[in-house]
């Protein structure tokens, strides 16, 4: 891809201004229009291929999480706003990235490198969680959103309305339904073991019996899991 069309929506004109500065530092980025609300936003896409889309989440009448709820094919999507509060509703719709106002041009460009690697797996502007390769979530939990390395999670557990997350060096209790977190995850990665277990492949120390081991802790694998577990491990 020789050339990225962006579209930027703000309703800050200070703000659309900083955001196509930036862009005008990396040629391959081609802002094809500045829009200061959804409406305008719409009707762009409406009009053109656009790949990357700044989008503010603040603004009148509608605002930038329920804009994009609406889109049938969605670009990659780099929210830029001033509230840290929406980021685990922002990458539940498979955000490419989240930047807080004020950002540097630094951390714009890491937003663009994502976006660029995401436009380059999927060949398209919409792109599932896997194409993306993102690798973190993030957990809103005890009244903080902890920012989830993948690589950092050992396992995970049912717990009724919680799901408890173990990851190499702490534990949190999300109040979470363990099919909703088990949706955040890349399958790829993390296999369901038990119905109420799933662990990170990468992190299994050994299996032994019906039990995985990964370091100091024992999860059972459940019966109805076992053979295709075994399988997705190709043993």
């Amino acid at each position: 891809m020789n050339t990225v069309n962006c579209l930027i929506v703000d309703d800050e004109p200070i703000a659309r201004d900083i955001i196509k500065a930036y862009c005008n530092h990396l040629p391959a980025l081609n802002v094809v229009a500045s829009c200061e609300n959804a409406f305008e936003a719409r009707l762009e896409l409406q009009r053109q291929r656009i790949d990357i889309i700044f989008l503010d989440i603040n603004m009148p009448v509608l605002d930038g999480i329920a804009f994009i709820k609406t889109l049938k094919v969605q670009p990659q999507v780099i929210f830029t706003t001033a509230y840290k509060e929406y980021a685990l509703d922002a990458f539940d719709l498979s955000a490419c990235d989240y930047l807080l106002k004020p950002f540097s041009l630094e951390r714009f460009m890491i937003a663009i490198d994502k976006a660029m690697e995401a436009l380059n797996a999927s060949g398209k502007p919409k792109a599932d969680n896997d194409s993306i390769q993102q690798s973190f979530i993030f957990i809103k939990a005890d009244a903080k959103i902890y920012k989830v390395e993948f690589t950092d999670i050992l396992f995970a557990e049912a717990q009724g309305n919680y799901t408890r997350i173990v990851m190499t060096n702490s534990v949190i209790l999300p109040v979470m339904t363990f099919s909703s977190f088990e949706e955040m995850l890349p399958s790829k990665l993390f296999l369901r073991v038990h119905r109420s277990f799933i662990v990170n492949k990468s992190r299994i120390t050994h299996i032994e019996g019906n039990r995985v081991y990964i370091g100091k802790y024992e999860i059972p694998i459940g019966s109805n899991y076992k053979d295709e577990f075994f399988r997705l491990l190709g043993v």
